[in-house]
């Protein structure tokens, strides 16, 4: 009785008790959270944790994504009442889902910001607790890998995005979004013979021996010849999914500070997104939505639609068991 259940919910990233289960709470009104899951920092018998990280000192170009976990929150609201599309299971009813809230940051210390989200993070996978992250900028996936690498050794990148992001760069007090997979490779916290990166279009001739399918090649070869790549490069290895939203066309989101033509369609990522349920994924994040540059929030809607699809990605083989 989904229209009866919204008469008396409210708030309900406060009042839920019930960690499992849909939410037919009025999309427009109420406490926003991550499909309106409780926020909690309770990790006990919970399956994955979302948190923000609104950080965007460390971009190249147009600044705004800080606010990027609030409104893909907001976005995800028209998410919350019906089981996620083209899952053969209902991942909000099937698994313990939390909003663990943001990361805690001095924004004037940028030195000290890329350990406190490592040890964020840490806290997460102490408690065997799988994270998806609401970006901030594309910096954050350094720290957070470094986490990751921690518990589970190298791991394979998924990497959908227009950039590499593997620029040189051997100054280890430097933040930035454009280096950050570069520091990775080199400090072994993703291994590049395991790692792919989709939707490349943008120059950088050094690979740091990645497998990269650019935009042109996924275009042109389609969603099945793309899916059957990432299965072959990554296998069974422990996998990290971080999702730039550039990797979309500026048409599909313009909300992003350094979009690039070319890009992927949105039926194109939530095709190759579903296929690749399977994969041995321990996290992910969505990255790079900066609000202020699309008033229409669909930028937001398409990172709460990825964000969604990674939950559905990491409860795949308890889903399914």
């Amino acid at each position: 009785m989904p229209l009866e259940d919204a008469k008396d919910q409210i708030d309900l990233a406060f009042t839920r008790e019930n960690l499992r289960g849909p939410s037919f709470e009025l999309t427009f009104g109420g406490a926003v959270s991550f499909l309106r899951r409780r926020y909690t920092k309770c990790l006990s018998g919970v399956d994955i944790a979302v948190t923000g990280v609104p950080f965007d000192q460390a971009v190249t170009n147009r600044p705004g994504t800080r606010l990027g976990p609030r409104q893909i929150r907001e976005a995800s609201t028209l998410l919350a009442p019906d089981a996620p599309y083209g899952w053969p299971f209902d991942a909000l009813s099937d698994l313990a889902i939390i909003d663990y809230g943001d990361l805690a940051f001095d924004y004037a210390d940028v030195p000290s910001f890329s350990m406190k989200l490592t040890s964020h993070i840490e806290r997460i996978l102490g408690a065997n607790v799988a994270s998806v992250t609401l970006g901030g900028d594309h910096s954050i996936s350094y720290p957070i890998l470094k986490a990751y690498a921690e518990k589970f050794g190298p791991m394979s990148l998924i990497q959908f995005d227009a950039h590499t992001d593997t620029w040189p760069d051997d100054n280890l007090n430097r933040v930035d979004h454009g280096t950050m997979f570069y520091k990775a490779v080199k400090a072994g916290l993703i291994d590049p013979k395991r790692s792919i990166q989709v939707g490349i279009r943008t120059t950088n001739e050094d690979t740091m021996g990645v497998t990269i399918l650019d935009a042109r090649w996924v275009h042109e070869s389609g969603v099945d010849a793309t899916v059957q790549r990432i299965h072959e490069t990554v296998g069974d290895q422990p996998a990290y999914l971080s999702f730039d939203i550039d990797a979309l066309d500026p048409a599909f989101a313009p909300g992003t500070g350094t979009p690039v033509w070319g890009g992927l369609a949105s039926w194109q990522t939530s095709a190759i997104l579903r296929d690749l349920a399977g994969i041995n994924l321990k996290g992910g994040d969505i990255v790079e939505v900066s609000p202020p540059f699309d008033p229409t929030g669909a930028t937001a809607i398409a990172g709460a639609h990825i964000g969604t699809d990674i939950i559905c990605l990491l409860g795949w083989h308890k889903c399914q068991m």
